[in-house]
């Protein structure tokens, strides 16, 4: 349990997640995945990572609980705090990232994938921001770079998801694949990547991120603002405390430790 990175071929490493039950990390956790994607994309003989996810899910964003029983403000400003550095991470990394991505991809799934450089799903894979429903705020910067502005605010403000297939349609996702040839298909594109002359590539990853028409850390940084406002306010935890005791939850997509 935890993150773990293997080389599985020369010049790719992947960075495996994996906290049962449904990949929702603590605190901790958002900092380990943090410190491993930036090792990886730092080892000068890595030219592609593949972050990836063992379990139901790909990430099912932050442990609502660990934040629920923790007095005080300390777990939250840790979230907060985490999940901005695993997505500068996976943007700031010095070699492309592929996500692959498999089950639901919500909430800090979202930052993870929409700050990659691309996206190998599964059949089964929805993606989606649940904020709203769960006394949170936050991601709708990478949800944008994955859909068109109207629909990122349409499943923003209604908390619905959409399945790698229609991502793909929008040009955000590179492969849809079935879940038994997920890991593989994003190992044959990041081969194809770090197939590529290594000192380039990291040229190339440097000049694209320069380009990039919105400042994804200074836009995320922003949003996280309105949660802590919504958290101060009491609205957050009278929506966290609805959402743990809604029966009606999906359990395979609740955000729990």
């Amino acid at each position: 349990m935890g993150v773990s990175t293997s080389v599985p071929d020369a010049g790719v490493a992947v960075v495996t997640v994996d906290f049962p039950p449904v990949n929702a990390l603590p605190v901790q956790g958002w900092y380990d995945l943090a410190a491993a994607v930036r090792a990886a994309g730092a080892d000068p003989r890595v030219r592609c990572v593949v972050l990836a996810s063992e379990g139901r899910g790909f990430n099912a964003g932050v442990d609502i609980k660990e934040i629920q029983r923790t007095a005080g403000h300390d777990a939250l400003l840790g979230a907060n705090r985490g999940c901005y550095e695993a997505f500068a991470a996976v943007y700031d990394c010095e070699v492309p990232v592929v996500a692959a991505v498999h089950g639901f991809c919500l909430g800090g799934g979202i930052g993870l994938a929409g700050n990659a450089d691309a996206i190998v799903a599964s059949e089964d894979a929805t993606f989606g921001l649940p904020e709203l429903d769960r006394g949170a705020l936050g991601a709708a910067t990478h949800l944008a770079r994955l859909v068109p502005q109207q629909l990122m605010r349409a499943l923003y403000y209604t908390s619905r998801t959409v399945t790698a297939e229609e991502l793909h349609r929008h040009g955000s996702v590179w492969r849809v694949v079935p879940r038994e040839r997920l890991r593989e298909a994003a190992l044959d594109l990041a081969r194809e990547i770090a197939a590529k002359e290594g000192q380039l590539i990291r040229l190339a990853k440097a000049a694209i991120n320069g380009i990039d028409p919105v400042d994804v850390r200074r836009s995320y940084r922003f949003e996280q603002g309105f949660t802590f406002e919504a958290n101060l306010s009491g609205v957050a935890d009278r929506v966290r405390d609805t959402f743990a005791k809604d029966g009606a939850v999906d359990k395979s997509e609740e955000e729990q430790s």
